[in-house]
């Protein structure tokens, strides 16, 4: 081989090596020459409870070297994530994987990719319709009742409330509130603000200055996410006004929401499982020719200061 063709050659292949390691795009599954591939469309990863999920994903995949998984990330792009559908029915792939941005702009790409024979997965929040193959995911209305009761227990059922939104025009953000709402049905409770935060902290902070300013009492403060509530609690905080508020937050990672309990910043985080090993399994499932449940439903549990230690206490029924 001739010097020059030499060099060419060991420059370009560590940068070859480079783009691919960064990009995220294969598990390592991959390099094993897999037989089946799955395509994973994420909304965002603007979210540590987003960025778990994919982790989730490629740790359950690892062990089934069958199998690759080709990971996507869209940004919060509704058209993004459209033309990743397009994209990996275009390529053929086994199987889809999907958390949705927004319900009603994926509906007719996952339906068109469904009807097309190809099994979807959907995970987190849903679309309209019934063409899915399977849907994986915890009971957001029952989380949000669940954290409602709580409040209502723990304020003795009466106090202001500041409920801070997912996004709104997600199935998880609506069935946060509707589940709150009917689970402080009844009581004296008064949700004297409440704003779409958009699941993102910064958000959450900056409208938690805005209530700040225009109530002099606040008990609580109810975020659809851990990074909502501890964007109020930094908000708080900086007002000096974080320990006269109770904080409360749904996902309980071990590394936030239950680092957030445990440090005494949130008095208490609802678990909102990501699903990433269960549609691994699916998925494997679907692969081997076998029949899935339309709905896996995730169990969740209940993280606060009195129990955490023991591993939370998980939601009846």
């Amino acid at each position: 081989m001739s010097q020059p063709i030499h060099r060419f050659l060991h420059g370009i292949f560590p940068a070859v090596c480079i783009l691919f390691v960064v990009a995220g795009i294969l598990s390592p599954a991959a390099a094993q020459n897999p037989r089946w591939t799955i395509g994973m469309s994420q909304c965002n990863l603007g979210e540590p409870w987003r960025v778990q999920m994919n982790a989730d994903i490629r740790k359950a995949a690892e062990s089934h070297p069958e199998i690759r998984v080709v990971f996507k990330d869209a940004q919060n792009d509704n058209l993004r994530q459209v033309a990743h559908i397009e994209e990996f029915v275009r390529a053929g792939v086994n199987v889809i994987l999907i958390s949705p941005k927004e319900a009603a702009p994926l509906t007719k790409p996952v339906s068109a990719a469904f009807k097309k024979g190809i099994p979807v997965i959907v995970l987190d929040r849903r679309i309209l319709g019934n063409d899915y193959t399977c849907f994986v995911g915890a009971d957001n209305r029952r989380i949000g009742k669940a954290a409602g009761k709580w409040i209502v227990k723990t304020l003795g059922g009466k106090g202001k409330i500041v409920e801070l939104k997912g996004l709104m025009t997600s199935t998880p953000g609506q069935d946060r509130n509707a589940g709150f709402r009917e689970g402080i049905k009844g009581s004296s409770l008064e949700v004297i603000f409440e704003a779409d935060m958009k699941w993102l902290e910064p958000n959450a902070r900056k409208e938690m200055e805005s209530a700040l300013a225009r109530f002099p009492k606040i008990d609580l403060v109810y975020a659809h996410n851990d990074p909502g509530a501890h964007g109020a609690y930094l908000a708080a905080k900086a007002a000096g006004r974080e320990k006269n508020t109770i904080f409360v937050g749904i996902d309980a990672l071990p590394h936030e929401g239950q680092m957030y309990v445990k440090q005494g910043v949130l008095a208490a985080s609802f678990e909102y499982p990501t699903g990433g090993k269960e549609a691994i399994e699916a998925a494997l499932s679907i692969l081997a020719g076998k029949k899935v449940p339309k709905e896996i439903t995730l169990s969740s549990r209940v993280f606060t200061r009195e129990n955490i230690d023991k591993g939370g206490e998980w939601l009846s029924n």
